[in-house]
């Protein structure tokens, strides 16, 4: 039977590993920590507070003293809001931008891989509007669909068109002409993101479908739409958040209107925070807002193995 002092003599001294496993892991914290810090004050906090402020009534005039406890009476009031329910369904009717510019941005990018050469020149002339000022584009875009001095409705009354729209102060065409600039803004970066995937498909798979004898749709179909789906799928999520976070756009071409056409949901929750100074009644919005995000992006995330091949 061994003795007390064998037994302590047998048993394995600490390994150093284990120190520098544990040197290494305090060095990680200490560069993730002050990412960590920003992102839970700045993202995280903000949120907290918005959950919490949209059971309440208060305006920040009145001072942290005035938050009053409401519990559901705003969101009750969201359901019953005409402004509402119309910013609302402004914002589904935006969500068709999205294919929209999916489809013409596909269709240029392989254009251009294919057929053009200046491939350089095309690539910085369709990135520029990206890549521009919003609050440029949309004064050029403002000027441009004035009802009777724009070049727009000038280029159509001089080829027949005697009543042509008046755009963006008719409220029948407002939103339609918010979403054509938004499609035209869009353009140039989903293009360039698909000329990166169009890149990436292996040459051998063309060469092979050539052997085959197959044509050009058999091979847009069969090669190129399903090699392209995890970058289509990347961006019709990034689309979809985009299209509900617009504000710059209407801000500066429509404040919402006319008569309240283009009124979206984050242009609303602005006028209701910020202009009306009712930060509770904004707060329930952005929660709505931020559900309806979350929901739309957990069922493509759901939906993406049936069509998206990696």
């Amino acid at each position: 039977m061994l003795s007390v002092p064998e037994i302590q003599k047998e048993r394995p001294a600490p390994r150093r590993g284990s120190r520098m496993q544990r040197a290494e892991t305090l060095y990680g914290w200490f560069f993730v920590g002050p990412m960590l810090l920003g992102v839970g004050v700045m993202v995280l906090l903000p949120i907290v507070a918005a959950m919490y402020l949209s059971f309440t009534e208060w305006s920040m005039i009145t001072g942290i003293e005035g938050i009053e406890w409401i519990g559901l009476e705003n969101y009750d009031k969201l359901f019953r809001d005409g402004k509402f329910l119309k910013a609302f369904r402004n914002n589904a009717v935006f969500l068709l931008t999205v294919p929209a510019y999916l489809a013409v941005s596909m269709a240029l990018a392989i254009l251009i891989n294919k057929f053009v050469y200046a491939k350089g020149f095309f690539k910085v002339v369709y990135f520029l509007p990206y890549i521009s000022s919003v609050v440029a584009v949309a004064t050029v875009w403002r000027v441009l669909f004035h009802p009777s001095m724009g070049p727009v409705n000038q280029f159509l009354t001089s080829i027949g068109i005697e009543n042509p729209p008046k755009w963006i102060a008719d409220p029948n065409y407002a939103l339609l002409s918010v979403m054509m600039i938004s499609v035209w803004i869009s353009i140039g970066y989903n293009m360039i993101v698909y000329m990166a995937g169009l890149q990436s498909i292996p040459k051998d798979l063309y060469e092979a479908a050539d052997i085959d004898g197959a044509n050009g749709w058999v091979r847009f179909t069969r090669i190129t739409l399903p090699m392209l789906s995890p970058t289509t799928f990347f961006l019709l999520i990034t689309g979809i958040i985009y299209t509900f976070k617009v504000f710059d756009l209407v801000a500066v071409l429509t404040q919402g209107g006319p008569a309240g056409s283009t009124n979206v949901l984050v242009y609303y929750m602005y006028d209701t925070a910020f202009l009306n100074l009712k930060i509770g009644y904004a707060s329930s919005q952005a929660m709505i807002l931020f559900l309806c995000v979350l929901a739309i992006t957990f069922v493509q995330w759901i939906g993406q193995k049936r069509w998206v091949n990696y």
